[in-house]
Formats: C-alpha cells, sequence, structure tokens
C-alpha cells in the first residue's frame, strides 16, 4: 500500500457537539462521507471551486464564505489568445451567501452570481455567462481528505478530479461549447489566520493527479492520489515542491515516496486581495504534466500528457 493514513468507510460527523474536531473524522475517503457542521465564527472558512478545462479555454468559479467576507469569482481563460476575463466580487460578512451540504452553493453579490446544485454549474457576471453540467460517471471516486492541525483547527477537503464537463460559455456575444473535464476543491474548516498552501491537478482520459503540499506537512495526513479509470490509489508521504518564484513559467518539479512529476506551464494567473484583515496573492499555472506515481500495487502510471495547473497560494484570513 501506498499509504499509512486510515480509510474511512462509513459516514461521520467532522465536529463534536462543542465544534472540536472529531478524531474519528481524521482519515481519507473515496467519496464525501463527512457531516460538516461547523459551529461558531471567525476562523470558519467555507468554498467550492471548480476548475475547468477545454481545448479552448479555462474556467474558475469560486463561491466562498470566509466569515469576514464572501470571496467569489469567475475566472476565464482563452488558451489561444491568453486573453483573460476576470470578475471578482468581495462581500462584507458573506451577505447573500449560502454554502450548505457537499455540492450545494449560491452566492450573490458584486453583479456576480454562482449555483452549484449537485452536477449543475451556472454563474453569471458582466459578459460572462456559464452553464455547465459534470455528471459523475459510475465508479468515479473522489478524495476526501480531514487534515487536524489541533483539536480546534482543521479542514476537511474533497479533491474530485476528472468529472466530464458539457454545456455552454458565453464571453459578450460569442457563445462556446464547454466540452473537456472538470475539478472540484470542496473546503470545510477552521483554519490558522496565515497559511501558506500548494495544490496541482491533472487529467486525462482514464487518469488523473492529485496533489497537495506545505499545509498538510506534519499532520499526518495528505491530499495526494492518483486516479486511474475513476478508481483512487492514495499516496501518503509529504512531497517536495521545487519551482522559481522569480519566474512562475519554469517548470515545476513535485518528488517523494510515489511521485516524480514534472509540470510544465504555459499560462500564470496572478490573483491579488488586500482587505487588511483578509489578504490573499496566489500563483497560479496551467501548464501539462509528466512523469510517474504509483498505484496501490506498487506498478506506475505515466502522467505524461495531462493537462491542470499548479499554484501556490497565500492567504490571510
Amino acid at each position: 500500500m501506498t499509504t499509512h493514513e486510515r480509510e474511512i468507510t462509513e459516514p461521520v460527523d467532522l465536529c463534536l457537539p462543542g465544534g472540536r474536531l472529531n478524531p474519528a473524522a481524521v482519515g481519507w475517503t473515496r467519496r464525501p462521507l463527512h457531516r460538516t457542521g461547523l459551529r461558531g465564527w471567525g476562523r470558519a472558512k467555507r468554498w467550492e471551486y471548480w476548475g475547468i478545462v477545454t481545448p479552448g479555454h479555462v474556467i474558475g468559479l469560486v463561491a466562498s464564505s470566509l466569515d469576514y467576507a464572501g470571496v467569489h469569482g469567475v475566472y476565464v481563460l482563452d488558451r489561444a489568445t491568453g486573453q483573460e476575463t476576470v470578475r471578482d466580487a468581495v462581500v462584507p460578512f458573506a451577505r447573500g451567501a449560502t454554502l450548505g451540504a457537499f455540492g450545494s452553493a449560491h452566492v450573490r453579490g458584486g453583479g456576480l452570481s454562482i449555483d452549484i446544485d449537485g452536477s449543475s454549474i451556472r454563474a453569471t457576471a458582466p459578459g460572462v455567462e456559464v452553464d455547465v453540467t459534470v455528471p459523475l460517471p459510475p465508479g468515479h471516486e473522489s478524495l476526501g481528505v480531514v487534515v487536524p492541525w489541533s483539536t480546534r483547527r482543521f479542514q476537511y477537503t474533497v479533491k474530485d478530479l476528472g468529472r466530464p464537463a458539457h454545456g455552454t460559455l458565453r464571453l459578450g456575444s460569442a457563445e462556446h461549447t464547454v466540452d473537456g473535464f472538470a475539478v472540484l476543491d470542496h473546503g470545510r474548516g477552521k483554519w490558522p489566520y496565515s497559511i501558506r498552501w500548494n495544490w496541482a491537478a491533472g487529467c486525462a482520459p482514464g487518469r488523473a493527479i492529485q496533489l497537495g503540499g506545505k499545509w498538510t506537512d506534519g499532520t499526518g495526513s495528505t491530499e495526494n492520489a492518483v486516479f486511474v479509470d475513476g478508481r483512487l490509489h492514495k499516496l501518503g508521504a509529504d512531497l517536495t515542491w521545487t519551482y522559481d518564484r522569480r519566474d512562475w513559467l519554469r517548470p515545476w518539479r513535485i518528488t517523494g515516496a510515489g511521485v516524480d512529476v514534472t509540470f510544465h506551464p504555459f499560462h500564470e494567473r496572478v490573483a491579488r486581495t488586500n482587505l487588511l484583515v483578509v489578504a490573499n496573492e496566489t500563483h497560479q499555472c496551467f501548464g501539462h504534466f509528466t512523469g510517474w506515481a504509483a498505484l496501490d500495487d506498487g506498478s506506475r502510471v505515466d502522467l505524461d500528457g495531462l493537462t491542470g495547473w499548479a499554484e501556490e497560494a497565500y492567504n490571510r484570513w
């Protein structure tokens, strides 16, 4: 086996009645099993992020409640021209945001709306409309992980990679067909005030790779996995990320037990927010993967040709 972490196979509460982390919730799952009733205010963070990749475009949709603010966004990259369309909204105290159980989010504010209902995703903003379905194929598995910093600080994340994505994208008066794949980052937790993380996700027909770093290091939990034909193979080692902060478009290396990946960027997206109490800086690069990752039986899967992204994010929130 490629991980020492405990697999959870039955539904479990993320929190104890008083709001602290339930020790029985620490582990990983192949499908969403955690009930995420967060209590309290000030450190609770909730979000849904969908990244959609097609031959012509990359689409990013985020709906979030950070307690102090709702931070929502619609992002579109034209892969042929490099032109970015960015529509962001910051709503004080996350008014107009409802982030419920897994697969449900509805946010409004700043001229932007996002509605996520299971496999249906709709978003509208000035000059942009997204209407996409992301059906769940039979037997398709996702990675759920609880990361425990302490009994008061913890995060539940679900990374769901390689869902088929079909629908339409409207930019101004032009309508584009969406026919590609989608990746979900579902998050519920209580975070430290200042944190830095890495995230990489790449997909191709029948294969996908999900890798994380920095924020999970030393916790005993990781968000690393490789997927083959929808089947999850958990990777349990902390990884080493090597990249150039002076030139984000140089190749990235991600290595560790069971993983040897090189990421080759073709575009860098930079996002910054500074609202004094809440601040963020993210460098998200889109590109292609080469390398390999180990499966449960010790064999290796070739990752050459996967498309996706790698990022570094710093949050003060």
